[in-house]
């Protein structure tokens, strides 16, 4: 049965997306302002929530709402499936989400990415893709924005232990703004390698912040423990001491 919603679904999911059509010719006479771009890509991900929901099973529930900084921060999160890139987009309405470039490729959705604007960049590039990061992280700070990292660099099985890549550091260094960490278990419901979704709630924790000024590798070291630990405590195993 599982296969048969997640079969359906996706065709949703195709249907919703060629749906936006006529919205991105309506944005472009509009004179394409980013404002309306990101209020499209929120309808957008509302619109496949709900089919998850109601054709999968598959719901969530936000965990530590009041841990989120008042102001823009620098969001870090681990990466399990696709949801948390839909669904972030609907908890934090204005945010500048770092992504890879072969998300280019894929017709509307590329749009949406250039337009919101995102922070696209070529993961085989090194030290050029940091520095725009660093770059278009400022940029968008500037304008009120959120900037959301998943600093493994890929998605993750939900059992893995999470490691970030150095580029984190640095952003965070240059950023000077405070780190939200973000715990979610995304992959036990729609993992990375697999078709079938399995129906089930969703954890997205919002951990205490991390102020800014902080040793960059310290900051990130706390940052990764933190969203370790609240893995760990999800699924029942001993946490391990936060780095001070």
């Amino acid at each position: 049965m599982q296969r048969i919603r997640s079969a359906l679904f996706n065709g949703l999911w195709a249907v919703w997306t060629t749906a936006f059509t006529p919205v991105i010719l309506v944005i472009r006479l509009a004179g394409t302002p980013g404002s309306w771009v990101r209020a499209a890509s929120r309808t957008w991900a509302r619109g496949i929530l709900f089919g998850l929901k109601w054709v999968v099973g598959i719901t969530y529930a936000v965990k530590g709402a009041e841990n989120r900084p008042e102001g823009p921060c620098l969001i870090v999160a681990n990466h399990q499936s696709a949801w948390e890139t839909i669904a972030f987009l609907v908890l934090f309405p204005e945010v500048a989400i770092v992504t890879k470039q072969e998300l280019l490729s894929v017709p509307i959705v590329s749009w949406f990415l250039r337009l919101s604007p995102m922070i696209i960049i070529d993961r085989d590039s090194g030290t050029k893709a940091i520095r725009k990061m660093m770059d278009e992280g400022a940029v968008a700070l500037a304008q009120g924005r959120s900037v959301l990292i998943f600093p493994e660099g890929t998605r993750s099985d939900h059992l893995a232990r999470i490691e970030f890549k150095r580029g984190v550091e640095l952003l965070y260094a240059k950023l000077g703004h405070p780190v939200l960490p973000v715990a979610l278990n995304s992959g036990r419901y729609w993992s990375s390698d697999k078709k079938v979704m399995r129906a089930g709630e969703i954890t997205v924790s919002f951990l205490p912040p991390i102020e800014a000024g902080m040793p960059p590798q310290a900051a990130m070291k706390r940052a990764e423990l933190s969203i370790q630990n609240e893995l760990d405590r999800i699924g029942g195993i001993e946490p391990q001491a936060l780095a001070s």
